[in-house]
């Protein structure tokens, strides 16, 4: 068995217009909304073997705070400019070229790329994972290559609207 995380990265700020796509960091409402989140996944008592971030720094600030919530190191975060606004076969190439060591791993990424790889690979339809919103998929194979469409079990959804009426998207 094998177990996706997807995790959306947390309300980016656009306080800054000048800043570029790539370095805009969270928000007070990211700030607030990934150690909140990270502590509900941290909850779940799932093992993780791989954390991999999108470089982008709302991405990779997203990755930290679960990180820092599961007690492992921020330096083994794996940092993959792919997983950045990137196609969503792109991701799914990602999955199926992991190491089968990894049982169970956690991507760190954007949309609308990990909404699309969650409703190919899972067997439940979702409208969007909103910032900060987390998939989990169960695969029940032994090797990431067979992570194909529709076989994926979809094991939870969560997201912060969920807890706070004003969560946006």
């Amino acid at each position: 068995m094998k177990h996706l995380v997807l995790v959306r990265h947390a309300k980016s700020s656009w306080k800054d217009p000048e800043t570029e796509d790539h370095e805009r960091p969270l928000s007070k409402r990211g700030e607030h909304d990934a150690p909140f989140m990270a502590k509900i996944f941290r909850d779940k008592k799932m093992d993780v073997d791989l954390m991999v971030s999108s470089t982008a720094v709302r991405a990779l600030a997203t990755a930290r705070e679960f990180a820092r919530k599961l007690d492992i190191k921020k330096g083994k975060i794996l940092r993959v400019s792919e997983l950045y606004l990137v196609d969503p076969e792109d991701i799914m190439d990602y999955i199926r070229n992991l190491d089968d060591d990894y049982k169970t791993v956690m991507l760190f990424g954007h949309n609308p790329g990990f909404t699309t790889v969650a409703n190919t690979l899972g067997n439940e339809p979702i409208d969007n994972i909103p910032t900060c919103g987390i998939v989990s998929i169960d695969f029940p194979v032994h090797s990431w290559k067979d992570a194909e469409k529709g076989i994926g079990i979809v094991r939870f959804k969560e997201f912060p609207k969920m807890y706070f009426k004003d969560a946006e998207d």
